[in-house]
């Protein structure tokens, strides 16, 4: 029998029930309650591999509304991507540590960089990796001795998962969808499934920080 998932630094005291199943309960309402929805969510991502603008990573629902983009530096330090909602508002702002001995991503509320508004900190788990490896701590996780959330896969083949720290439950899977008009017109189309009750906005940081992990290997491969 599956046992509940527990946060591995939890604010409060653990939970005294199992949360419901396919995520349901894990990651629910870490970014904010409105982005979790009792049913699966598709996610439909599309990046447009050779535009330099602020929408060049759109993330829509099943039906083409727009539900995020990522608002990126064109010139400057590249170290922080925005995720907007479909109005234009900051949701969260990724920050990189240009300085640390893994790979690391800080996840800040809205617009901000403040300590005080971090929700969760991303790393890849370990230097080298022949597949993606990465692992998440929440904000009260400061010893981080174990994951709140790990992301395991191939990026290439996109077919990453995220899974509720250590344990084998999943919250979200991804999804490879190619097709010849998609490569024709420059564009990497996929889509990620978000289980019911799990918050889709963190569940998109997470593929906006895949994309940027990707994009520096590609980029230290072409370099040596």
């Amino acid at each position: 029998m599956e046992q509940p998932y527990v946060y591995a630094y939890p604010p409060g005291t653990a939970p005294s029930a199992p949360p419901p199943p396919q995520g349901g309960g894990i990651a629910g309402g870490i970014v904010d309650q409105r982005f979790c929805a009792p049913y699966p969510v598709d996610l439909a991502i599309v990046r447009k591999m050779m535009k330099l603008t602020d929408g060049n990573f759109v993330i829509t629902d099943v039906n083409g509304n727009l539900m995020f983009k990522v608002k990126e530096p064109v010139f400057g330090l590249h170290d922080k991507r925005i995720l907007l909602d479909g109005s234009g508002s900051p949701v969260l702002t990724l920050r990189e540590k240009m300085v640390s001995l893994h790979d690391r991503w800080q996840v800040f509320r809205g617009g901000s960089t403040e300590q005080c508004d971090l929700l969760y900190t991303v790393k890849r788990s370990s230097m080298l990796q022949f597949k993606t490896k990465l692992d998440v701590f929440l904000s009260h996780n400061k010893e981080e001795k174990r994951c709140d959330f790990r992301v395991k896969g191939s990026w290439l083949e996109r077919s990453c998962v995220v899974y509720a720290g250590e344990s084998d439950a999943i919250v979200a899977q991804m999804h490879k969808k190619h097709t010849v008009q998609s490569v024709f017109l420059g564009k990497d189309n996929f889509s990620v499934t978000v289980y019911p009750n799990v918050d889709y906005a963190f569940i998109a940081s997470l593929v906006v920080i895949l994309d940027d992990v990707n994009r520096e290997d590609r980029a230290a491969a072409g370099s040596s």
